[in-house]
């Protein structure tokens, strides 16, 4: 994860089940919209990875509807009701340092009960693939990597820390709007202090997919799906120590960031969270497990 800004949450990818979670949480611009194609949306990445046959993509397709019911269900009134409490802290203009590790420690509870219910559903996929579909995942595992590291990485550490600056400043101006001068000059200021932390990300990355394809090769020993649960829900753990501990400083050091530009906002800016947590709760509120 490069940074821990309410963005695209970076999970296991071989599955895209974060990708669910991401996208009703935080966005796309109709969140209705996006729950309501996020089960399909996991079916085409899934496809894009590995070729499954007609009998995968139909189980596919029935537990990825299933997973969306019961997040539906079961989880949004959570999302809901954290929103209501984030717009009474703006609008009480309670947004310390202190408040802002809570809400950040609030959005980042929503993730382990998704992945205790989506863990069954992939091993059951992993379970089934066949020799050339785990050779499929591999290279295609291997293309999106040096993909993301050529996109990420840059020519130099200067256009990585640049580049890093930029996609931060556009991900807070979703929630803040338009950055002043200032507050511009403190996002240039966190990624300069920064460091490795796009190629520790990058390095946690490659180290899970190790770890899966090692996994994949034993997918008839008793152990597997125990293995795929420690994938899935230990996750940090397998990407390595580094990334644990980038991802520990990571997340206080946006914290202090948030709090520092929370600090410098105008009422214009406060108002633009305001109505982005108030859309957001809005879709919630409204949306019903039985649309299609």
């Amino acid at each position: 994860m490069e940074s821990q800004l309410p963005r695209r949450l970076n999970g296991n990818r071989t599955l895209a089940l974060f990708a669910a979670l991401s996208l009703l949480l935080l966005g796309c611009s109709s969140t209705k919209l996006a729950y309501r194609y996020a089960d399909w949306g996991i079916v085409w990445w899934v496809d894009d990875y590995i070729p499954l046959t007609g009998e995968q993509q139909a189980q596919l397709e029935r537990d990825v509807v299933a997973l969306r019911d019961w997040h539906c269900s079961t989880q949004l009134p959570r999302y809901s009701e954290w929103l209501t409490e984030l717009k009474q802290d703006v609008r009480s203009g309670d947004l310390n340092r202190a408040t802002i590790e809570h809400h950040q420690e609030q959005l980042f509870s929503f993730f382990p009960p998704l992945l205790e219910q989506a863990t069954p559903m992939a091993a059951r996929l992993l379970a089934s693939l066949s020799d050339g579909q785990v050779q499929a995942l591999a290279g295609n595992m291997a293309d999106s990597q040096a993909e993301l590291e050529e996109e990420f990485l840059g020519e130099s550490p200067e256009l990585t820390r640049l580049a890093r600056a930029e996609r931060t400043m556009e991900r807070v101006e979703q929630w803040l709007g338009p950055l002043s001068t200032s507050q511009a000059e403190m996002v240039t200021e966190w990624s300069d202090n920064r460091g490795r932390q796009t190629e520790i990300w990058l390095e946690g990355r490659r180290n899970w997919q190790k770890a899966l394809l090692a996994a994949l090769k034993d997918r008839d020993d008793k152990n597997f799906t125990r293995k795929i649960n420690a994938l899935i829900i230990d996750n940090d753990e397998v990407r390595g120590a580094d990334y644990q501990r980038m991802m520990t400083e990571s997340r206080q050091a946006m914290a202090a960031l948030m709090a520092s530009l929370i600090a410098e906002s105008d009422q214009q800016q406060r108002d633009h969270l305001l109505d982005r947590a108030a859309n957001l709760r809005g879709d919630f509120n409204t949306l019903a497990c039985n649309e299609s």
